[in-house]
């Protein structure tokens, strides 16, 4: 099961990567063409639309007027991009070859808790490095690892690695807070290592027709444990809004997991598995096309609520002490 998941989501990541392509052909290379183009790419192919409660119609209406026949390129492009803003969704992109429409509310509008300065603190000048991961023995015996994009390759010899290292800790630290994603096979192999069983963690639904509610039947997801080695003792995983797409995927995982914790704040979410298109002009859009849910069949696209909230204090900060990493430690000792 653990190939068939990496086969479905090979790469969901943050949302500058491009995963699959489906072409459009049928609308001419002029403004109107082209918005319309793109309005029903997501009206067929976006898979949120009537869970986000998106009246695409009215989209429509509101975006169609501000079509002219002689707009300039830039007037397109930002019409266009601010139409796909109503779907709020930071895997949601258009592409054109001077600029990147994004969304990205779906952590700006929260509190960052994270200070990149005071992580640096933690691991000191003499953390070990084993592919992605940055770690370190705290001075109360506990494990810290700092891992910052699932797109920084991390091998079975990288985890054994740091995992024998950390052996006589008391307990783990996985801090991916601010992780915006990346591969999701990195995902399923560290999180293996948290597992002796066979565990349910989601499903994955894929379009099966234009209608917004046209969807297979939901497929489940399974985490198989690790063959390598595999910890034991009490782990506790660090989150805040831009824990998102392949660390929201994660994040939805090792809460299955009896041993671990998840502290700080809720993730930025970021659950639907990303394809892109491409309209008459050239601009490529991408898009959230297959819904993953969890092992209770429920949305994760707008993020996993931790099992101990956790924000960051300005008292703490002042004190060169990071709120969400203490309380983790609080929790393990």
């Amino acid at each position: 099961m653990n190939n068939m998941k990496q086969l479905i989501f090979f790469i969901l990541c943050f949302p500058l990567i491009l995963t699959s392509c489906i072409r459009e052909e049928e609308y001419v290379n002029t403004p109107q063409g082209n918005f319309e183009a793109l309005w029903k790419i997501i009206d067929e192919q976006y898979c949120y639309l009537d869970y986000k409660q998106i009246d695409w119609d009215a989209i429509y209406d509101k975006y169609q007027p501000l079509i002219t026949q002689d707009m300039s390129s830039d007037g397109l492009f930002e019409v266009l991009g601010n139409m796909l803003a109503e779907l709020k969704d930071g895997h949601v992109n258009l592409y054109s070859a001077s600029n990147t429409a994004r969304y990205w509310d779906w952590y700006l509008d929260y509190p960052r808790n994270y200070d990149e300065s005071l992580v640096e603190q933690y691991l000191g000048r003499d953390y070990r490095i084993s592919g992605g991961l940055k770690y370190t023995i705290l001075e109360d015996n506990v494990g810290y690892i700092s891992y910052t994009s699932f797109s920084s390759g991390v091998g079975e010899g990288n985890l054994d690695e740091a995992f024998s290292y950390m052996a006589a800790c008391n307990g783990l630290i996985i801090d991916v807070r601010n992780n915006g994603g990346g591969n999701l096979s990195y995902s399923t192999r560290i999180a293996a290592r948290f597992t002796n069983e066979t565990v349910l963690t989601g499903y994955i639904q894929h379009k099966t027709g234009p209608g917004h509610n046209d969807f297979s039947d939901p497929e489940p997801i399974y985490l198989e444990p690790s063959i390598n080695l595999r910890w034991q003792k009490p782990a506790v995983v660090l989150t805040n809004r831009h824990s998102y797409s392949a660390t929201n995927d994660f994040v939805n995982t090792m809460r299955y997991l009896p041993q671990v914790t998840i502290v700080g704040d809720q993730t930025g979410g970021g659950a639907g598995l990303p394809f892109t298109s491409e309209l008459p002009n050239g601009w490529t859009v991408r898009f959230s096309a297959s819904p993953h849910l969890d092992a209770d069949k429920q949305h994760i696209e707008f993020g996993i609520e931790p099992d101990v909230w956790a924000d960051m204090t300005e008292e703490d900060e002042a004190r060169g002490l990071d709120t969400i990493i203490e309380t983790a430690r609080r929790l393990i000792k």
